[in-house]
């Protein structure tokens, strides 16, 4: 007499493992695509950012809660720095009467370094707070340079830009955000 159960009853242990790691691999991918209705997430805070800046002056990014501000983050030895400092002030020129702020976060640099540099980018209107040992541009998660980013009417950053900044990009972001209130 065969006491053995019918080929179809008999346990499959191939296939019991192959049906685990599909239904570990599908959980996984659920997972990791996140909440299917998460919706876009809400920009984050602006970290803090004041001190004393390059002219004696003071800066404080909270004092300018309701406004409209770009951060640059610079160095002098920095080329593309340099390449997109002229833009950069001709954006301040033409977008501050509609509210735009500009700040400079002047990274491991020292004012004799700085000051030539803003006046042959004809940039000496832009507020700089010199960050000479960069724990400024850590606090933004800075990972090089230059890098800009836009901070809105709430303090919130709406917008980053690592690496150079084109006409384009500022004039889009800052179209949507200096329009009328």
């Amino acid at each position: 007499m065969n006491l053995r159960p019918p080929w179809w009853r008999r346990p499959r242990p191939a296939a019991a493992v192959v049906l685990a790691v599909l239904l570990g691999a599908v959980l996984a991918a659920v997972r990791l695509s996140g909440p299917i209705d998460a919706g876009p997430r809400p920009a984050p805070a602006a970290p803090a950012l004041a001190g004393a800046t390059l002219d004696g002056g003071r800066f404080d990014l909270a004092a300018l809660r309701g406004q409209v501000v770009l951060v640059n983050v610079f160095a002098s030895w920095c080329g593309p720095c340099r390449d997109e400092l002229p833009l950069l002030a001709e954006t301040g020129r033409q977008w501050s009467p509609r509210g735009l702020r500009m700040v400079g976060l002047n990274l491991r640099d020292g004012p004799d370094a700085v000051r030539p540099l803003l006046e042959q980018s004809r940039a000496e209107q832009i507020v700089v707070l010199p960050d000479p040992d960069g724990t400024r541009a850590v606090g933004w998660g800075v990972r090089g340079v230059p890098e800009t980013f836009l901070v809105d009417r709430d303090g919130r950053i709406v917008a980053h830009r690592p690496g150079v900044v084109t006409r384009q990009w500022l004039d889009d972001h800052l179209s949507t955000l200096l329009a009328a209130p």
